[in-house]
């Protein structure tokens, strides 16, 4: 595949293509920037999309730098915000930034990507310097923006921190002397400002390259931890493997599309397979990405253990009955699922047992009050399609 069609594979929006491609026929190695912010300790499949075309550039020789947005952390993205985000503290953007790169470099080749963080440049910032950046834009332009104009529309408190977002992000650019910034399609905003910033400072503009933006489990929604619609790269193999398989038909193939990088004809090719054929193989071929092939099928292999054929898994998490109990000899069902911290909250432990979703040694339980009695030996409980655990008398 030629590198104008590596760089045009999947992408939502490119400005900036002229200038990009006579760079690339003087033979310049370009400078390619992917900012993240290290908001929350799990990199998503949301971020793969754009991981994966930071490989495509690194693939082709080019310098790609991750910048880590250790300084804008601290403020916090409004792209796409309908409110202020929360304000995170120094502790815990640094924690967040350390597993971001270990989640990033099993996609990125580690050798090859130069790592760097906005706080080098920002921190050295005196109070006239941000006060000179600020000058390089209008209210009005700020407002241009979607996600600010509905806010300032429906009265939505918008902060001046805020405001200065679009202008940090771009002022990385400049530092950065970035030749093409990648990003989701909510960040066209602020990659633009970046080519104006580099502009005035008599820079060549960035090319601006965005891609789409992945639908989460729902089907719906972006993939977001807030809406609980992800798929993370931490993930156990297990969980990774049945929250894929968890997707509807129609989705799974963007996510052929946008995660494994299948062209048109290879997906119309598993297109002729039954769905289920074709989620299996999609969901394996993720698992082995982050794990191996030996992990990918056997989760193959445990979930058709369990769906296909109505069996137990063979490998399930275990719990002490005293430890969930408190030591007594009867304890609610509701307890004991909640103490093993496998479902989000207590709240959805009742309405799986009310929906008859709970099975007690293979028993459906549908009372929310229901008392087990300690086992004598051990008692395997079923919370849902996916979830099985022991509890070890």
């Amino acid at each position: 595949m030629s590198q104008l069609a590596n760089i045009k594979q999947n992408i939502d929006t490119i400005i900036g293509a002229d200038e990009l491609m006579e760079r690339i026929r003087a033979g310049k190695k370009l400078r390619i920037k992917l900012g993240v912010d290290p908001t929350r300790p799990d990199l998503t499949f949301g971020h793969l999309v754009v991981f994966n075309k930071m490989k495509q550039f690194q693939d082709m020789g080019h310098d790609c730098i991750l910048l880590i947005g250790d300084y804008t952390a601290t403020i916090g993205d409004p792209s796409g915000r309908s409110d202020t985000r929360p304000v995170l503290t120094e502790d815990e953007v640094r924690a967040n930034a350390e597993t971001y790169l270990e989640q990033a470099f099993k996609i990125l080749d580690e050798d090859r990507t130069i790592v760097r963080y906005n706080s080098e440049w920002f921190n050295e910032m005196s109070f006239g310097d941000t006060l000179n950046l600020a000058r390089k834009m209008t209210v009005a332009r700020m407002l241009e923006r979607d996600d600010f104009a509905k806010r300032h529309a429906s009265n939505s408190p918008i902060s001046i921190v805020e405001f200065l977002y679009p202008l940090v992000q771009g002022y990385d650019s400049v530092m950065l002397e970035s030749d093409v910034e990648l990003g989701g399609t909510d960040q066209l905003f602020n990659m633009l400002v970046g080519r104006q910033l580099q502009k005035d400072a008599g820079q060549p503009e960035q090319a601006v390259i965005t891609m789409p933006l992945l639908v989460g489990l729902d089907g719906v929604k972006k993939m977001s931890k807030s809406y609980d619609n992800y798929i993370s790269f931490n993930h156990t193999a297990k969980d990774m493997f049945g929250r894929i398989m968890s997707i509807s038909d129609e989705t799974m193939w963007d996510y052929y599309r946008l995660l494994l990088l299948m062209d048109e004809e290879r997906i119309e090719h598993h297109k002729s397979d039954h769905p289920m054929v074709a989620k299996k193989h999609l969901a394996s071929s993720l698992v082995a990405m982050f794990y191996s092939l030996a992990d990918a099928k056997h989760e193959l292999e445990q979930f058709e253990q369990v769906f296909a054929k109505n069996q137990r898994p063979d490998d399930m998490p275990e719990f002490q009955w005293d430890s969930l109990s408190g030591g007594e000899t009867t304890c609610p069902l509701l307890n004991l699922m909640a103490g093993t911290d496998l479902f989000p909250s207590k709240k959805e432990c009742r309405r799986l047992v009310e929906q008859g979703a709970v099975k007690v040694n293979d028993e459906s339980v549908s009372d929310p009050k229901a008392i087990l009695d300690k086992p004598a030996d051990e008692l395997v409980i079923q919370g849902g399609k996916r979830k099985f655990f022991k509890v070890l008398g």
